[in-house]
C-alpha cells in the first residue's frame, strides 16, 4: 500500500425530507448570500426548488438563481455563473441536481475567487481555494456530492476534462433517496453504470497488497449488482434507492481508492464520446469499459480474474486464468445490458468514421502529448483499437 492523505469533511444529511433543512445548513457553513444552481424543469415541476427557496427564506438568506445546466456541463454557463456571483456578492453555491449541476457549481465556486480563467484548473492546475459549495442530490451517479472532483466540457474545442482539489469538496450534501424515485429507468441505469465505473477505475491498480480497499470495492460492486435490478423493476423501492445513493457517494469520495494507483482510462476514453455525441456519460461507459478491459486484460490477468471470481461468481481456471478474466468482463457487460444500457457504437449514436477525430482529441487535445496513462499507458493506436472494439 502506498502512503496517502485522506481528507473528507463533507457533512451528510441522509434521508426523507432532509432538503427542508438546507437553509439552516447553508447558514451553519457560513453562507450569507446564495447562488441556487440547477438544471432543467424537473427540479421546478417536482416542487423541490420551491422547498429550497422556502427554507432559505425562513433563515433570512437572500439568493439568486442560475438554471440551465445540461448533462456534460458546459463552460459557457460556468462563465455566466462566475460573473453573476461576482456581480451579486454571492458567497455560497448551492447545487440542486445531479453530478452535472454539482460539477458546474464547483467550477463556478473555484472561478469566483480566481483571477485567471477557471479553465486553468481543467488543464492541470490544482484548485486550492473556492467558495463553499453545498448540494441537494437528485440522481445517484457521479459521486460529486462527496468528491473533490469536477468535470466540465469546454465549448471551445469540446474538450471534456476534469479538475480536482479538496477546496471543492462540498461542505454539506443532502441525500434524500426519495428524490430519485421519479427518475426514468434509463437515467437510473446510467447512474448505476457510472458508480460501477468509479469502482472499477480504482480496482484496476498496479499497487500491491491493497486487500482492504479491494474488499471494500468488491462489496460496493456486489451491492450494485443486487440493488440495480431491484430498482429498475420497481422505481419506488426506497430501500434500494437508498443503498445505491450511499454506494454512489462511497464509490467516489476516494475512501476506497486511498493508498493505491488508479486507472481512469475508461473515463478518459468515454469523455470524448459524450463530448462529441452528447450521450449520457453512464451509457458511454457501458460501451467503453468492456472494450478497455478486454484490451488491457493481459497486463494483469489475475486482477481481472480476481474480480470475476469474487464479484461475478465465475469459476477460477488456474491453468487458463485469462478464461476466468474474460468471463468476468462479459458478466459485467451482460449485467449492464440487462439494466438497459447500450452495447455498441450504433446504440450509443457513435460513428466508426469519427474514430480518428476521437483519438486525436483524446491523446493530443488540451495539452496532452500523444497518450493517456493509468493501469496501462495507451497511445493513439491503442485508443483507436479500443474504439474499434466498441463498434
Amino acid at each position: 500500500m502506498n502512503n496517502f492523505t485522506f481528507y473528507s469533511p463533507t457533512y451528510f444529511a441522509f434521508g426523507k425530507d432532509e432538503e427542508n433543512k438546507v437553509g439552516a445548513l447553508v447558514k451553519r457553513f457560513g453562507g450569507s448570500k446564495v447562488l441556487i444552481h440547477y438544471g432543467g424543469g424537473s427540479v421546478v415541476r417536482s416542487g423541490l426548488l420551491g422547498r429550497v427557496k422556502a427554507s432559505l427564506e425562513t433563515e433570512g438568506l437572500p439568493y439568486v438563481e442560475l438554471g440551465g445546466v445540461k448533462p456534460n456541463p458546459r463552460s459557457g454557463l460556468v462563465y455566466e455563473g462566475i460573473e453573476l456571483c461576482k456581480r451579486e456578492g454571492v458567497d455560497f453555491i448551492l447545487a440542486v441536481g445531479g453530478g452535472s449541476t454539482i460539477d458546474s457549481s464547483k467550477a463556478i465556486a473555484a472561478g469566483v475567487v480566481y483571477e485567471g480563467d477557471f479553465w486553468d484548473f481543467y488543464s492541470g492546475k490544482t484548485i486550492e481555494k473556492a467558495l463553499p459549495v453545498g448540494t441537494i442530490l437528485t440522481i445517484a451517479a457521479a459521486g460529486s456530492e462527496g468528491s473533490p472532483d469536477s468535470v466540465i466540457t469546454n465549448e471551445d474545442g469540446m474538450y471534456k476534462r476534469g479538475a480536482s482539489g479538496d477546496a471543492i469538496r462540498p461542505k454539506f450534501s443532502i441525500l434524500n433517496p426519495a428524490l430519485t424515485q421519479t427518475l426514468p429507468p434509463y437515467q437510473t441505469a446510467c447512474g448505476i453504470t457510472d458508480i460501477m465505473a468509479h469502482l472499477y477505475e480504482r480496482y484496476l491498480t498496479n499497487t500491491k497488497e491493497v486487500e482492504v480497499t479491494d474488499r471494500l470495492i468488491e462489496a460496493l460492486l456486489l451491492t450494485m449488482i443486487h440493488e440495480g435490478p431491484r430498482v429498475i423493476e420497481n422505481p419506488d423501492n426506497y430501500d434500494a434507492r437508498a443503498n445505491i445513493m450511499w454506494a454512489g457517494m462511497m464509490a467516489h469520495n476516494n475512501a476506497v481508492g486511498v493508498g493505491r494507483s488508479q486507472d481512469w482510462n475508461s473515463h478518459n476514453i468515454e469523455h470524448e464520446l459524450s463530448a462529441l455525441y452528447d450521450c449520457a456519460h453512464g451509457a458511454g461507459l457501458a460501451v467503453t469499459m468492456p472494450a478497455v478491459f478486454h484490451y488491457v486484460m493481459n497486463h494483469d490477468v489475475m486482477r481481472f480474474a480476481k474480480v470475476a471470481v469474487r464479484v461475478w461468481g465465475c469459476q477460477m481456471d488456474f491453468d487458463h486464468p485469462e478464461v476466468t478474466a474474460k468471463a468476468g468482463i462479459e458478466a459485467l457487460r451482460n449485467f449492464l445490458i440487462s439494466i438497459g444500457m447500450p452495447k455498441n457504437f450504433a446504440e450509443l449514436g457513435a460513428k466508426e468514421e469519427d474514430i480518428p477525430k476521437l483519438v486525436d482529441v483524446l491523446v493530443n487535445g488540451n495539452g496532452r502529448s500523444g497518450s493517456i496513462s493509468g493501469f496501462v499507458s495507451l497511445n493513439a493506436e491503442d485508443c483507436a483499437n479500443i474504439y474499434r472494439l466498441m463498434v
